[in-house]
């Protein structure tokens, strides 16, 4: 009788883990019915809460620092031989200088911040003769008195070196609170590109919140050094724009428990332009005061004209993250609403209880939009939807639908949508909880072709496909297709990271990036319960391992959002290789 009530028993307890694993897995999945309004707040409405402007508050705080490299670039007395030099000109980014001189002659400069092994040398060469300098030099050592080798070569042919030094100061314990360990660094077959400019970036998941507000993000070398940083909190939003500049989601005071400004700057922390919105949205029960509240959520792109897409929520009380808007980078004003309300099934909003969440004050969040890419081949906008298992193509100017790769089962579309359902040829993994859906660029203006990357963190959220929901949870991995438009077929042409298995699954966050015909860099970003994130950059090919570093002891709400290998020096933005 022991012996039976003791199998019975175990029995019980191996249901429950089984369950309560396939729980975890399907991302809190909620088996509550309860059917939300149909009704899509207005645009005029979503434009009237976010109200976002062109302010000049940071410019202007600026201005005398400004003013003084001015004069500096003006001052005949700084020559060759006694050049200005100012670290971290604009108090936000540590590892950045200045240096400004004259020259009697007209003359190109070429110059390097030594590095402290191979391929780890940072240099720069501004090939335009002219008799005043006025360079940028970036990706100095922390802590370092760093030496930077100065080439001026004139018109003749001949020329002079010199060599200065720059003295910066240590890390914050921000960045040195965590570890860093580069497992694997074949620098050969790394894209570092010309002069050894290009640094892997960590874009950090920064939380709302005062505390959690020096969760920097910065850039590291082959070795894993850190050789960029900045010391304004950022959260998703670090991107590479079309003129070379940053373009970071921040805050107009670091003390705020929220983000109310998209920011363009430069890698020394020079303020161009400031996009600033509200930080207050209303609850979910009618009549609640509003609340403190990030409008942009997880990503921002710059269209052709150099407008901004930005993903955010409609400001109602009822669904979030589901909205995108359009912002004039002339007036700061929001110009086009794009509500995929309006554009997926009803059902898939009003009846949605695959997920739960108290981030956002009862919220329903059904679609989840974690990307935005602009393909100007056909002048459209590929879009990813974590909780729908989706990336879809939607015409920018009609909002009609031109293909959806989708983890939902076929039966779960109404018929009306199956049309643009695209079919497998082959077999293929169909995107669970996916995140970052970008273009191979080398595929663009291939008219009806395309290959499409994303990170797939295989998480089956709600019912999906059987081959999703029995691999869900076991591995993530970052996934190349190939799209034919026309026939509305897609195959598989690439993977990497089911062979890591268990270890390297990250329920949210992640990235995969495009580095060149070969590479890839790929973004575990959520490891650990967030503690800790592993960057692989991988040949596509061999599926062999190019660089790999782990970051373990990551603070609360420090994750690593995306991965991103940037140029300190740009000489052109590449659209989809600096997304």
């Amino acid at each position: 009788m022991k012996k039976r009530n003791w199998l019975i028993a175990l029995i019980v307890v191996v249901i429950v883990a089984i369950g309560g694993g396939f729980g975890y897995y399907k991302y809190h999945q909620s088996t509550a019915t309860t059917t939300t309004t149909s009704k899509v707040r207005s645009a005029s409405a979503t434009k009237k809460d976010i109200n976002t402007r062109l302010v000049k508050t940071e410019i202007k705080a600026q201005s005398s620092e400004t003013a003084t490299l001015k004069k500096a670039v003006a001052n005949k007395n700084y020559t060759v031989n006694n050049m200005y030099t100012k670290v971290n000109p604009y108090g936000v980014s540590p590892l950045s200088a200045k240096v400004i001189f004259q020259t009697s002659k007209a003359a190109k400069v070429s110059y390097t911040v030594v590095g402290k092994s191979s391929k780890t040398s940072i240099s720069n060469t501004v090939n335009k003769y002219t008799t005043s300098h006025d360079l940028t030099v970036l990706g100095l050592y922390a802590n370092t008195n760093n030496q930077v080798k100065i080439k001026v070569t004139y018109k003749d042919g001949t020329s002079t070196t010199k060599t200065i030094r720059l003295k910066t100061a240590k890390l914050p314990s921000a960045l040195t609170d965590f570890k860093i360990n580069v497992k694997k660094a074949n620098k050969q077959k790394m894209v570092l590109g010309t002069g050894n400019s290009k640094l892997t970036f960590m874009v950090r998941t920064t939380i709302s919140g005062s505390k959690q507000s020096k969760n920097l993000s910065f850039g590291m070398d082959a070795d894993g050094n850190i050789r960029w940083y900045t010391t304004r909190p950022t959260s998703h939003i670090f991107k590479q724009l079309n003129n070379g500049h940053l373009l970071i989601w921040t805050k107009s005071n670091a003390k705020n428990s929220y983000f109310d400004e998209l920011v363009e700057m430069d890698y020394t922390g020079k303020v161009y332009k400031t996009y600033k919105f509200n930080h207050k949205a209303w609850g979910k029960a009618k009549g609640s005061k509003k609340q403190n509240h990030n409008q942009v959520h997880h990503d921002v792109t710059e269209l052709p004209n150099g407008d901004l897409i930005a993903t955010v929520s409609d400001g109602g009380r009822t669904y979030v993250e589901d909205t995108m808007i359009v912002i004039s980078h002339k007036t700061g004003k929001i110009t086009k609403v794009i509500n995929m309300k309006n554009i997926l099934p009803a059902k898939f909003y009003t009846k949605y209880n695959a997920t739960k969440s108290s981030k956002y004050m009862g919220k329903k969040d059904w679609f989840h939009q974690n990307s935005v890419y602009y393909d100007k081949t056909d002048k459209s906008l590929i879009i990813s939807s974590r909780n729908q298992n989706l990336v879809m193509k939607i015409d920018y100017k009609t909002e009609k639908i031109k293909w959806i790769l989708s983890g939902k089962k076929t039966s779960a579309w109404p018929k009306s949508y199956r049309k643009y359902l695209l079919k497998a040829s082959g077999k293929i993994a169909w995107p669970g909880g996916q995140h970052a859906a970008i273009v191979d660029p080398s595929t663009l203006g291939k008219k009806n072709s395309l290959n499409v990357m994303i990170f797939n963190n295989n998480v089956a959220v709600g019912t999906t496909k059987k081959s999703l929901a029995d691999s869900s949870g076991k591995y993530s991995e970052g996934v190349e297709y190939h799209i034919n438009e026309k026939t509305k077929t897609i195959s598989q042409v690439g993977s990497y990271g089911k062979s890591l298995g268990k270890k390297n699954f990250a329920n949210i966050i992640g990235s995969n990036r495009y580095l060149s015909a070969s590479n890839r860099l790929i973004d575990f970003g959520w490891l650990n319960n967030g503690k800790s994130a592993n960057i692989i950059e991988y040949d596509l090919k061999s599926k062999q391992q190019v660089f790999n570093v782990e970051l373990t002891g990551l603070p609360s709400g420090g994750y690593v959002y995306r991965a991103e290998r940037f140029s300190l020096y740009p000489t052109k933005h590449t659209y989809g290789i600096n997304e």
